[in-house]
């Protein structure tokens, strides 16, 4: 099955994270995804290793890992847009697609006639999405846009970390992923708005607005309050115990949402007395109290092993689990039976490339897996051909150095 959104086109000019994160993702579910990058060097992020993919040989590629979990389901055409002949072939591209999607610095592409006013009128259904550090406006607006000066500058930082610490990155680069996915958010609104007026529009998507938002209760806190949320390393603002506790053999999560779920925790913890004691009979008063009892619990969870606390918690409904090592994640046997990984064949391999797969599942049209990450200009052939270009023009673009 090609997916819900099969027939549509999307003109990728982005790179490293972001874009192509939302672009796989349309891709994922039907879209036919034209991946354009520069001639020779691709996308910044095939470089961006080791780990490389490996040939039949056994032989690093050019493409990294990193490159490889944002890039299937595309197409690459490798067109140099810095020249007049590339300029030209992306607007005949941008005539027959219904999405484009670029993360050039603010007015990046408007030096090559391509930004979204100079597409507009000739493109008038075009759902034109630029993602960026700071926004279209705005005094950082032409500031070049990083996903760690995202966490810095939105708050994120500010939250994570030991109490005592200094402030911590989250190890992922969420400011990206998550603009990623509010970008896709935003075109499928597009498509719909335009299904009914025939009318694209220009999205303005970017890290930090993105990451702000991602703040949710922890800044919706603040604006109550008055009072800027603190680091609790992996403890909860807003509900205790809700915590990481070190076990006789490794680090388990305790997350317990309400008072019946204590006083069933303490049960197994053989110590019902606690769920009685005026300083924790509810979670107001834990978290009044938090250090009190975290000083109590992290003695006495350390006393069994991890796993006979889990089944425990989990017979009375406590809400528990590992901390898990990456490894530990997929050989989970529900992340197994859920399908989180997907193999794909390769045209420069015997051996499948296993990837994560999409986490979305729609009954009727689910995401479908039909591309490898592609070489660079691995299509860049078919997609002139499709442009209605002779092979005597497009011998004349190679040989010009404008695609490849």
């Amino acid at each position: 099955m090609a997916g819900p959104l099969a027939g549509l086109r999307v003109l990728d000019l982005s790179r490293v994270l972001a874009g192509p994160f939302c672009t796989q993702l349309l891709g994922d579910l039907g879209a036919d995804i034209l991946k354009v990058e520069r001639p020779g060097t691709g996308d910044d992020t095939r470089a961006w290793g080791p780990p490389f993919l490996t040939d039949r040989d056994g032989q690093p590629t050019r493409e990294s890992a990193y490159y490889a979990s944002i890039n299937r389901n595309k197409r690459s055409l490798a067109v140099d847009i810095t020249r007049p002949q590339g300029q030209a072939l992306i607007r005949q591209l941008a005539a027959q697609s219904d999405i484009l999607v670029e993360n050039f610095k603010v007015g990046g592409l408007a030096k090559y006639g391509l930004a979204y006013d100079d597409l507009k009128e000739a493109c008038p259904g075009l759902i034109y999405c630029s993602i960026t550090g700071f926004g279209q406006t705005g005094p950082y607006a032409p500031r070049a846009g990083y996903d760690y000066l995202a966490q810095g500058m939105g708050g994120m930082m500010s939250l994570t970390g030991p109490p005592d610490g200094d402030p911590v990155k989250v190890g992922n680069a969420n400011a990206d992923q998550m603009t990623g996915m509010y970008a896709a958010v935003a075109i499928l609104a597009a498509l719909h708005h335009r299904t009914a007026t025939g009318e694209g529009q220009h999205i303005d998507a970017n890290l930090l607005d993105s990451q702000i938002a991602w703040l949710t209760y922890q800044a919706q806190n603040w604006l109550v309050s008055g009072e800027a949320p603190k680091r609790h390393g992996n403890a909860h603002p807003n509900i205790v115990p809700y915590d990481t506790f070190p076990a006789a053999d490794g680090h388990l999560i305790l997350a317990v949402g309400n008072d019946g779920q204590f006083r069933r925790f303490c049960a197994v913890a053989g110590r019902p007395d606690l769920a009685t004691d005026p300083r924790f009979v509810t979670n107001a008063d834990r978290i009044a109290h938090r250090e009190a009892l975290t000083a109590i619990l992290r003695p006495l969870i350390a006393t069994r092993p991890r796993d006979a606390w889990l089944a425990d918690l989990e017979a009375v409904g406590v809400p528990s689990g590992p901390v898990n090592s990456i490894p530990d994640v997929f050989a989970d046997p529900h992340v197994q039976a859920r399908g989180m990984t997907v193999d794909m064949a390769r045209p420069d391999s015997d051996t499948p490339l296993t990837l994560i797969a999409n986490p979305l599942r729609l009954s009727k049209t689910p995401p479908s897996y039909r591309r490898p990450p592609p070489g660079i200009g691995r299509d860049t052939a078919a997609i002139l051909d499709e442009l209605g270009l002779t092979e005597a023009e497009q011998t004349a673009l190679i040989d010009g150095g404008v695609v490849a």
